[in-house]
């Protein structure tokens, strides 16, 4: 079977976990992907030959929160000639292969591909948990604006899909049709890896400045942090920033005691498949990463903080034993599930 990928390029989350179930599908089949900026840097070196570069949307930040207005003008200013370098891709991609299926991770131009010459399309992604599943925690009056504009974001993106595959480390209940709830797709360096619980915290995050994130931490001299995110090697007291490598922070992920991060998913759903309690303080005016930070702390594996703060931080560590004994209760089977049903449905 031929399948066209779609990834977006926006975080590296979702081409960590696209590439996940590219390795699994090109076993048996031939897949193409259209991808962007770093996701595409990163889809190339693993698959070269078979991705294809596109212009993709991109987010504005302005003092450590996604700016709207921002990122609106970012993306309108860009508009013009992105349409255009994806029109040229359409064109070749058209001219090279033709699609029996394509899949998407929340990207368009595959889907749009999809739609304009009826091949099936199927998504797989965390994003729909916000249109197709009903949330069960308390969305605060602050959020409500995010709340809204997230949900029609995620609403009008993907609409009329043959199925869709949501990937999520809770339990919401699936409120439409054509709509499956799949454990998170966790990497196979992941799966791999050997826990230990050490006596450091691992820290992953950028949306802090590096003089903000020593100050609070080095006020707990009994621990350690060794701090990804900033992309350089530095020692302040016991706080240890390392330049990103992907064997190095896995081993310091399986061997920590807790994490501290904003409320990426895939970093946070590996921590939970790793059983480690999270600290999560999730970046402003973005509402994925409120809803994942807020199910940390429905679910009891760690604490929903507004900001990285000493007091904020004791309070995490007071009720470590807590999330811990939590976290013994999740249970996933690698990425069996989401395989097992894709399996099924080229069948069908």
């Amino acid at each position: 079977m031929n399948i066209l990928y779609g990834v977006p390029g926006e975080g590296m989350g979702h081409a960590t976990r696209s590439k996940v179930v590219i390795d699994f599908l090109i076993k048996e089949h031939n897949v193409q992907i259209v991808s962007s900026s770093r996701a595409f840097q990163f889809l190339d070196k693993n698959f070269p030959g078979s991705v294809h570069e596109i212009k993709g949307f991109h987010l504005a930040y302005k003092n450590a929160r996604v700016s709207k207005g921002g990122t609106f003008m970012l993306n309108l200013k860009s508009a013009a000639a992105n349409i255009l370098h994806n029109f040229s891709s359409y064109l070749l991609m058209h001219k090279r292969f033709i699609p029996d299926l394509v899949i998407s991770d929340f990207e368009s131009f595959a889907y749009v591909f999809a739609k304009q010459h009826r091949i099936p399309v199927i998504s797989i992604d965390n994003m729909q948990v916000m249109n197709r599943c009903k949330l069960t925690i308390n969305i605060p009056k602050s959020e409500k604006e995010n709340y809204s504009l997230a949900k029609a974001i995620v609403k009008s993106k993907l609409p009329g899909c043959g199925h869709y595959y949501v990937s999520s480390f809770f339990d919401a209940g699936v409120v439409k049709k054509d709509t499956t709830l799949v454990p998170p797709i966790i990497r196979d360096v992941v799966l791999n890896a050997k826990t230990s619980s050490s006596n450091h915290i691992l820290v992953y995050q950028t949306s802090v400045s590096l003089i903000t994130i020593s100050g609070v931490l080095q006020q707990f001299p009994n621990l350690t942090f060794f701090v990804y995110g900033f992309g350089k090697d530095e020692v302040h007291d016991n706080v240890i920033f390392k330049s990103f490598s992907e064997t190095g922070f896995v081993n310091d992920l399986a061997s920590s005691r807790a994490v501290i991060a904003n409320g990426g998913y895939s970093f946070i759903s590996e921590a939970v498949y790793l059983q480690k309690p999270v600290y999560s303080f999730p970046i402003k005016n973005q509402f994925e990463q409120f809803v994942n930070a807020a199910y940390i702390d429905k679910c009891g594996y760690g604490r929903h903080f507004e900001d990285l703060t000493a007091d904020n931080l004791k309070a995490f560590l007071y009720d470590y034993e807590v999330f811990k004994k939590n976290l013994l209760s999740y249970k996933q089977d690698g990425n069996k599930i989401l395989f097992s049903l894709l399996e099924k449905a080229f069948r069908s």
